[in-house]
């Protein structure tokens, strides 16, 4: 090849020889024919194109499977989501097949930076892209067939775990040199650095010094120490052999003080730094992932799924803010252990809990069954989101559903044998659960003692149809086809989920109000963009009125009247709460296999439940007052212990007014030759009775019993005048005839 000067000194023959292939290629390219008359020409040209084509064609075979090196840099590796507490404190992390979450270079503390420069590529700093001496050193080993070791800087490094597969071949090394220069052209040596250490593997699913910190030390990258730092910086070049859960954790300690005495060397730490830090303790977190309230986590985990996606839940590095409160969440776990002595004693295995806020909807505590992790009794089955019978728990609705159409807490219910036709088969001949009748009892205390025959009269007052419309309008939707449920619906008959009872239960602490469960108060992506954000603020009114505000208070003063219970609960049942009057239900299924009690204040919903996920019915006498309810009370105790009582708060639509203690009307005026017993109660405004007692009727009674007569016997009977109560059903009830033993054995 002439340089330019020589070119300038050649005679015209040599500038013309040299000239020559030029002008010949111009006139090919002018006149394509002319290749083809020159034969030497022709063969001359060929044979120079095999290098040329040989060259090409090896280039292309090395680089075809190059990915652009531009992808490096742009964090779109997957990334872990995380699900935290309120307080912000980690609950669990969420990935795919890689734990790894990107984390800024100015997060990473300096010592592990430094670290990872001393023992992975001392000169980081100072060379290229590659060391050639590293180089060298590496193919020769590849050439004797052995692995490549020792001779590859970070951004090699960097580039072979990102881009590349991890094949032991010339071919591969020639790419991963190749696309190293690439990458230090693009990016400052801080920015590579940046992403070698959130993109390394530290050992089985950390992938990057945030996943690395979290698995093995339980906090974030940031509060790494010096010793902390050291050890991680160790792992990437043998991840399972220095890992502190392998077989030899000693080999993790030595690799730990190989790291710091080249720090020391580097000249980043002094020697007192070193020994200092070789002398620290390491405390690991142990092998499994932490995971903290694990059926409310995968709980989150699917709402997320069905919101961004699973691609973008396991791999999109969101940031997740719950509401859950870690401290209610911890007694109501103790809450549940506190009596699994007397749970299994009573062939009950498993119990679970749910604790809301009803006034902003957050979800504080989840516990989905007594033990997540009880493998042999399927802990892991979230049971707050399984579709179970409520029992009794479910009445409540029924009452209010009543309140609605215009019935009263003083409107009475005759409380004997009653058969209900049935259309489709045999009479629904329900019974209450002490196998006894009660007389008339009015909704207050038909509700408040659980009877089940006032309860279904109740419901065939309302109608199905209305009974589902109000329970949908509170917030259940499994009851979705009236046809397939009958009056048993009111005794627990459909199925429901927890989570649907506590948001029907907030209806009534919010004085009428719904305000939907909102368990993830806020969704950040990777990148910082807020996706979605709750902000719970106290107020009911913020939500949907499902219930006119004097049912609910209504149903909320039965529910924390502890006398008007005491008939079937006693008056220092686990219902009671000295002190305070949070309103509280029971429910036991006629199966025994599901036993609940829900409850609440102004400020919280409780709910509780025992059985056996194999639906085995629970052994012995139960009633609503074992079981569920001492767990119930010892949260619900926990949860107002040191604050103010709360009461219910009476709104304007509701009086109170005396009426008489059997039927519900109005007492005689005084002087009038019967007086009935009276009561005070609270009415919905223009519900207040205007019938006045009517005092005692004439009547046929039984001479041999001194009850009323059936329909149809005239033998031995008499008329009498004896005071009667007629219920809306057109059921009649004597209440001045001598009294059957009507005392209930608790147990509803």
């Amino acid at each position: 090849m002439f340089t330019k000067k020589q070119y300038s000194k050649a005679s015209m023959k040599q500038k013309k020889r040299i000239l020559y292939p030029f002008r010949v290629l111009i006139k090919v390219i002018k006149k394509p024919s002319l290749l083809f008359r020159n034969k030497f020409l022709l063969i001359a040209y060929f044979l120079l194109a095999i290098p040329v084509i040989g060259i090409a064609a090896a280039v292309i075979l090395v680089l075809k499977d190059v990915p652009k090196a531009t992808v490096i840099g742009r964090n779109n590796f997957p990334q872990s989501s995380k699900l935290y507490a309120k307080d912000g404190t980690l609950l669990y992390t969420i990935y795919a097949s890689k734990n790894q979450s990107f984390v800024s270079l100015q997060k990473i503390p300096k010592n592990l930076q430094h670290a990872t420069i001393a023992i992975e590529d001392k000169n980081f700093y100072k060379h290229g892209a590659v060391d050639v001496r590293g180089i060298a050193r590496a193919v020769f080993v590849n050439l004797s067939g052995n692995s490549v070791q020792g001779g590859s800087t970070i951004t090699q490094q960097l580039v072979r775990n990102s881009l590349l597969t991890l094949e032991r071949t010339l071919t591969r090394k020639i790419k991963e040199v190749i696309l190293s220069f690439v990458v230090e052209f693009i990016y400052s040596k801080d920015r590579i650095l940046e992403m070698y250490l959130n993109q390394v593997s530290y050992g089985g699913t950390a992938w990057g010094v945030e996943a690395a910190s979290q698995i093995y030390f339980g906090k974030d990258v940031s509060k790494l120490s010096l010793a902390e730092s050291a050890f991680l910086a160790g792992l990437p070049q043998a991840p399972s052999v220095y890992s502190p859960f392998g077989s030899h954790p000693e080999d993790g300690k030595k690799r730990q003080l190989t790291v710091l005495q080249s720090m020391k060397d580097a000249g980043y730490i002094t020697a007192d730094q070193q020994k200092k830090a070789a002398e620290d303790t390491l405390t690991f977190s142990q092998i499994q992932d932490n995971i903290v309230a694990p059926h409310f986590v995968f709980y989150i985990k699917d709402l997320l799924v069905q919101e961004y996606g699973e691609k973008m839940v396991e791999q999109g590095g969101l940031s997740v803010i719950t509401s859950l409160d870690l401290d209610v969440q911890k007694l109501s776990e103790d809450a549940l252990a506190s009596e699994e002595a007397t749970l299994r004693g009573n062939n009950w295995y498993n119990a679970a809990t749910v604790v809301t806020r009803p006034g902003t909807g957050e979800l504080l505590a989840m516990v989905g069954s007594r033990n997540y992790f009880d493998t042999q009794r399927d802990g892991n089955v979230n049971v707050t989101i399984s579709k179970r019978q409520p029992g009794s728990s479910i009445k409540p609705i029924n009452y209010a559903t009543g309140l609605i159409k215009g019935y009263t807490a003083a409107t009475p219910f005759v409380d004997e044998r009653k058969c209900f036709p049935n259309p489709s088969g045999a009479a629904y001949c329900p019974m209450n659960y002490d196998q006894k009748f009660h007389g008339v009892q009015q909704m207050r205390y038909a509700l408040a003692n659980s009877f089940n025959i006032p309860a279904v009269k109740m419901l065939k007052l309302n109608g199905l149809e209305a009974m589902i419309a109000t329970a949908s309008a509170m917030g259940i939707n499994s009851f979705t086809d009236p046809s397939r449920y009958g009056l048993s619906l009111t005794l627990g008959g459909g199925e429901v989920t927890m989570l649907e009872m506590v948001q029907a239960y907030g209806v009534f602490a919010n004085n009428g109000y719904k305000i939907n469960l909102h368990p993830i108060l806020k969704v950040t992506d990777s990148k910082g963009k807020v996706l979605s954000e709750y902000k719970p603020v106290e107020s009911p009114l913020l939500g949907q009125k499902v219930l006119p505000e004097g049912v609910a208070f209504i149903i909320s003063n039965i529910l924390s009247d502890n006398g008007a219970r005491s008939a079937s609960f006693g008056s220092n049942s686990p219902l009671f709460i000295k002190g305070f009057t949070p309103a509280v239900k029971t429910g036991t299924t006629n199966d025994y296999r599901d036993n609940w009690t829900i409850g609440y204040t102004p400020s919280y919903v409780v709910a509780t439940w025992v059985g056996n996920n194999d639906n085995k019915p629970l052994r012995g006498v139960v009633s609503g007052v074992t079981g569920a309810a001492p767990i119930w009370n010892q949260i619900m105790q926990n949860l107002i212990k040191d604050k103010p009582p709360e009461s219910f708060r009476r709104p304007d639509s509701v009086v109170g007014a005396t009426i008489c203690a059997t039927s519900g009307l109005l007492p005689q005026p005084a002087g009038s030759p019967y007086v009935c017993p009276t009561r005070y109660e609270y009415f919905i405004k223009g519900t207040v009775p205007r019938i006045v007692e009517p005092g005692i009727k004439k009547v046929f009674i039984d001479k041999e019993t001194g009850q009323i007569a059936p329909p149809g016997k005239t033998d031995n009977v008499e008329e009498v005048e004896r005071a009667m109560v007629t219920d809306p059903t057109g059921d009649s009830y004597c209440t001045s005839c001598p009294r059957v033993d009507v005392t209930p054995t608790p147990n509803p």
